[in-house]
């Protein structure tokens, strides 16, 4: 190599230099949401998922993951094109059958959970690093739900029970509002379907909700639980309940009160302001 080649070369790549960089720190970018409240479980067991994180659901579900959920914002499945229950199977919903999160499908009665009112208002945050226009579809699991037994589309019933389409992007997340059905106890998966019109991506989440058994009262059953007793059915060992979101503002997790909330909000706010 002749020494103006080797100056030549050496000028390329300096100038290259800068758009490698681009390109490198834009990758993380196409990354783009997860619902943080009431708590998916991606987020809940990602690195920023705070006390939830260290919960048997969660330590079992990166075992069968063989790798910890970091790229929680990424459980995206391209060209569905609304055909979500003949391409992702049974007992994947939680996955979207995607190797990569297939610790998720684990059927637990332990995940991390989130305590709702029936017929109670939801507003659920979904935290998004990248803003895009689409429609979000929300599920409950029918009445009767098992939740020992692998997530199906029959679990759901044929309709979501609300539908938002293209909410406005603030504080790095979307506020999607709606009103629950009002025949729900006990253990059932909230399952939300983001399909984007701005790109060929559909999400797919599920969080883990718990509601009042018939004949407890959803203030007396909260208010119980928030003194450390058991208010759920077949809870994992130890469980306790910390301050979460929605209706009842009451999350059950393994650890102490508002642990998840504020360490997990913590992380995804400084992960929002890297973007």
């Amino acid at each position: 190599m002749t020494r103006t080649t080797a100056r030549l070369s050496a000028a390329a790549a300096a100038a290259a230099a800068p758009l490698l960089l681009v390109t490198w720190a834009a990758g993380p970018a196409q990354a783009h949401g997860a619902p943080t409240a009431p708590v998916s479980r991606v987020y809940a067991c990602s690195p920023e998922g705070g006390d939830a994180t260290r919960s048997a659901a969660c330590r079992a579900a990166v075992a069968a993951n063989g790798a910890p959920f970091t790229a929680w914002d990424d459980l995206r499945v391209a060209g569905v094109n609304g055909r979500d229950r003949r391409l992702i199977p049974d007992g994947r919903l939680c996955s979207g059958n995607l190797p990569a999160y297939r610790g998720l499908d684990l059927a637990r009665r332990d995940w991390p959970a989130t305590r709702l009112a029936p017929g109670g208002r939801l507003t659920m945050t979904y935290a998004s690093t990248i803003a895009h226009t689409g429609t979000f579809r929300l599920y409950l699991t029918k009445p009767g739900y098992d939740p020992s037994k692998p997530l199906t589309w029959s679990d759901l019933p044929g309709r979501p029970f609300a539908r938002v389409t293209d909410p406005p992007l603030r504080d790095g997340a979307y506020h999607l509002r709606a009103t629950l059905p009002a025949d729900r106890t006990g253990r059932q998966v909230l399952y939300t379907i983001w399909q984007n019109s701005s790109t060929p991506d559909t999400y797919y989440s599920c969080s883990d909700v718990v509601f009042p058994e018939k004949g407890q009262d959803a203030g007396a059953g909260a208010a119980k639980a928030a003194q450390g007793a058991t208010a759920v059915p077949a809870p994992a060992a130890g469980e306790r309940v910390g301050q979460g979101s929605g209706p009842s503002a009451h999350m059950l997790t393994g650890g102490a009160a508002a642990v998840l909330v504020l360490t997990g909000g913590a992380a995804l706010a400084v992960r929002l302001r890297r973007r």
